[in-house]
This record gives structure tokens, sequence and C-alpha cells, in this order.
């Protein structure tokens, strides 16, 4: 167990850090076999950045070639705020004008083919300087988050850790991430997202991964792989890069687990409920989360439904690995408290369960099921918008929730987005209750008109729908002639 006047020296130790560069530039160059033409004395860089806005002074920008912006464009402003130096592409110094503007500003240029190679290249090196770092990865197709702050709570009540703040996982977020690591840090924990192939490859070759765990394989961005199939053996790479030391933590209740194990040569162990000795049981406190009794002790966890459960279990296997003790798992779980989006429960004049940061069919399916399972004294209502990126499978989807849906226990049923026009035509097929829009304020209206005080109203949809604007409206109270309060959803 870490004392208080440890964290205290570790807490020192990383405020004295701050003052000290991350890395010459120079020997970053060398790593990286790239050109370095200098206008400046190398005093290092302090902070990374691809984004001019905020860089910081010491920082050393990227300049990211995007398929919107050109970060080359903005060599000059990161220079202008701070930046030492600025890695940019070979291809595109003499269109920018980049060497006389570095010498202009007395500044330094890393040459390279490419930029967003060389940021993933750049963290790697830097992470190898920590080599007593415990990193763990985790990837799967929901759940990552909630995995990496409930592993990261338990953990960090014996060990200091360093995770990735928020869903900075992917080609350029978990790089970024890397950068934040300090000499201090004893556990790593990192989350990777894809949304492309390979992506998932590239960044778990930056982190190399000590413990690695997929929490499940879904729909969730299978317009991007056309199949199930195929994201299992793009999540999988997350266990590529392990050794014949390391752990890989599998998901023993998924389908998919037995592709999973295909082609791993680290130490293999499964996780569920039922892998835990120490797991004595589960009660159900609907909306005040889960009591879960472990080892004999009842633990209050704040997150309700079960598949949080599940990332609960995901988050303590990762934990049981380092490992921490009971004590320890017990002071972490009742310390959770939900993320913006993520089965948030908002009370006022309806009580509102806000599950909407994103949407597979399973996470849609697992929200409508939990909203199912709870006693309540009033009416149910189902807001649904849009499961983006299902690509082909789009249709089938939205007609195979429209089943859910009817034959769920909502009193009414509001559909939003363009996609959910299939499961609109199925609900009318089966003469369900329900009110359709692409309009948000239309929308609004319709759902403000029908809900009363005491309702519970279910709050579902990709994050590009943005249904959290209709939090306010939903939880504000009326007045006493019954009018509501004046507000903007918009």
């Amino acid at each position: 167990m870490v004392t208080k006047a440890e964290h205290a020296d570790q807490a020192k130790l990383s405020k004295s850090a701050q003052n000290l560069p991350l890395m010459g530039i120079s020997e970053l160059s060398r790593s990286l076999g790239a050109r370095h033409i200098s206008f400046l004395p190398d005093n290092g860089f302090y902070s990374v950045s691809i984004d001019s806005r905020s860089v910081k002074e010491g920082a050393l920008f990227f300049a990211l070639s995007g398929s919107r912006n050109d970060g080359h464009c903005f060599v000059d402003a990161a220079f202008g705020a701070g930046a030492a130096a600025a890695v940019v592409e070979s291809s595109k110094i003499e269109s920018y004008n980049l060497v006389s503007l570095a010498q202009k500003m007395e500044k330094d240029l890393i040459i390279v083919e490419n930029t967003l190679k060389s940021l993933q290249d750049s963290a790697r090196i830097y992470l190898e300087k920590f080599p007593t770092l415990l990193k763990i990865g985790i990837t799967g197709s929901s759940g990552k988050t909630t995995t990496k702050e409930i592993a990261s709570a338990i953990i960090s009540c014996e060990k200091n850790v360093i995770k990735n703040e928020g869903n900075l996982n992917s080609e350029t977020g978990l790089p970024l991430s890397v950068f934040q690591v300090r000499a201090c840090h004893e556990v790593g924990i990192f989350e990777l997202g894809m949304n492309r192939q390979d992506e998932i490859l590239e960044i778990a070759e930056v982190l190399k991964p000590n413990i690695a765990l997929v929490t499940n394989i879904g729909s969730a961005h299978i317009e991007f792989f056309g199949s199930k199939e195929k994201i299992v053996n793009e999540k999988k790479c997350i266990y590529k890069f392990l050794k014949g030391g390391d752990i890989a933590l599998i998901p023993a209740n998924d389908e998919y687990a037995m592709m999973l194990v295909q082609g791993i040569s680290a130490n293999i162990k499964y996780y569920s409920v039922k892998n835990f000795k120490e797991f004595e049981g589960v009660r159900n406190l609907g909306l005040d989360g889960t009591e879960i009794i472990w080892a004999g002790d009842n633990i209050h966890f704040n997150l309700p439904g079960k598949h949080n459960l599940d990332d609960a279990m995901a988050a303590i296997a990762i934990a049981k690995e380092i490992p921490v003790s009971g004590k320890s798992i017990k002071k972490g779980l009742e310390s959770v408290q939900p993320l913006f989006g993520r089965l948030e429960v908002l009370s006022g004049r309806t009580t509102v369960v806000r599950d909407c940061y994103n949407a597979s069919p399973e996470s849609t399916a697992k929200s409508i099921e939990f909203c199912d399972s709870l006693e309540w004294p009033g009416r149910k209502v189902y807001v649904i918008a849009d499961m983006l990126e299902l690509g082909k499978n789009s249709v089938s989807e939205h007609q195979k929730l429209a089943f859910l849906l009817s034959v769920s226990q909502a009193k009414m049923i509001y559909l939003f987005g363009k996609e959910t026009e299939a499961a609109a035509s199925c609900l009318e097929e089966n003469k369900r209750s329900f009110f359709h829009s692409c309009d948000i304020a239309e929308l609004s209206a319709a759902i403000d008109c029908f809900v009363r005080r005491g309702d519970l109203v279910l709050l579902k949809g990709s994050r590009g729908c943005a249904l959290e604007r209709l939090t306010e409206m939903l939880t504000m109270q009326k007045n006493e002639e019954g009018s509501a309060e004046v507000y903007n959803v918009l």
C-alpha cells in the first residue's frame, strides 16, 4: 500500500519533472532517423501537440496532414505560440517555405516522410524510457472507457497510475497520452480505439502492453470492417506485442472468445464473474447501482446495469494481475461515478437515464433491457436516436431494434434521425405508439407535451445525434400553472 508520505514524495517528483524536457530534439531526430535542421540551442521539448491552438512554450508540434486541414499550414502559428520545433513532411518543405520560416523564427525542424507515423514512433521511443512502467491496454466494441476508469480507481488505491484522459484512444490520441507518462508513474492504463483497419495494430505497437484485455466483440464500427469476424481480427491485435510473461485477458462469455485466443503467445487468462472465487453474488439496486458481494464484503457499486457489472469484472481481472488487495478493490469500486452520457441518472420533473455517449445494436439492446427491468411506479418513455456506422447493416439492425421496442415496457417511443426510419416503419406495422422526427426542436416539443412528473425517460443514441440536448427540457421543473419554463435545446 502506498502511504500518504510516499504519495507526497511522488507528487514532488512529478512537479519537479515538469521543469525537465521530455527529450532532446536532436535525440528524438536521431532515434527517428530523421533529418534535423536546427536554428536554436538543443534544449529539448516539454510537451507535444498536434493543434497549434494548444501549443505551450517549448512544445514539439507535429504537422499532421489531415483530410480537412493540413497541419503544415499552422507551423507558423505553432512557432508563434512558443513551439520549440516542428515535425514536418519532406514533401511539404518547399511548398510551405518551412526552412526559411524556421530560420526566421529561430526554431527547429524534424523532417520525416509521414508525420502521423512519426508521432506514433516518437511516442513509442519516449515510452521506452520507462522500462519499469507496467503497461495495460484495453480495447473492445464497448465498455473500454468505463473499464479503464474502474481499473484506474482500483489500482490507484495502491499505485501511482497514469491513464489516457476521456477517450483519447485513437491513432493520435493514444500517442499524445503516452507523452504524459513521467518517472513517478508505476502503472499506465490506456484504452485503444479504432475507426479503420490496422489502427489497433499501430497504436498497440506504440504501447506494447504487458497486460492486454478485450471487453467484448460487437457491431460498433462494422461499417468500416464489414463483419464481426474482421472486427475480431482487428481487436485481437492488442495481444500481438505481448511477450511470454505477459498476460492476455479474454472475456470468457463472449461468443468470439475462441477466435480471440488464436495466435497469442502470452499467458492466457479468461475472466467473468464465474472466474473469481471471491465473487459471492450480486443484488440489483436499480438506478442506485449494484451491490457486489466480494469475499464476504458488501460493495456498493454506483454504476447500474449488467453491462457495467461486466466492465467491473474486467477491471478487477486487470487489478488482480497487478496485484492489489481486496480492500483496494472495494474502495475503488465504491469510488466510481458515472461518466458523461454513460447510463447517467438525472433527476427533475422526469428521471432521465442518459446513455447517449454512443450506441451500437448491442449497447442499445442492453439499455432497453435495463430500463425494462426497473420496477417503476410511473410511465417509461424511450427516446432512441440513430445507431451510426452500421453501413449496409443499418436497415436490418434498426428493424431488429424496432422489435425490441415493440415488446418493451415503453408507454411511448420517440425515434430521432434518418437511420431510425427503418424502425419507424416496423413500429407502424406493429401498431405501436411512436413519434419520429429528424428535427431536434420538433422532437423536443413533442416529448415536452407528453412527459409528466414521475416518468422515466431513456435517452439512447450515437454520439453524432447529441440527444443530451433534451436533458434540460426533461429535468427542468414546471411552474405551478403547469407551463414549461423557457429553455433552449438547440
